[in-house]
């Protein structure tokens, strides 16, 4: 599922998410990771490196 907005951002939900807004949301943007609460998308936006990202996947994905 994707949202676009001004600026060229696509915030992405997971697919296995079960539709009911308890996910985040992620969108890449230049040199950062965006996540924020898939229900709250006016709210507070957590920007990590892309490197911490793939190391946050790498350990809850294995």
């Amino acid at each position: 599922m994707t949202a676009p907005e001004p600026g060229g951002i696509v915030w992405r939900t997971s697919s296995y998410s079960a539709g009911n807004g308890g996910c985040v949301a992620v969108a890449a943007a230049p040199q950062r990771v965006l996540v924020r609460d898939s229900k709250d998308p006016d709210g507070p936006v957590l920007a990590v490196t892309p490197a911490a990202w793939r190391a946050f996947l790498a350990t809850v994905t294995h």
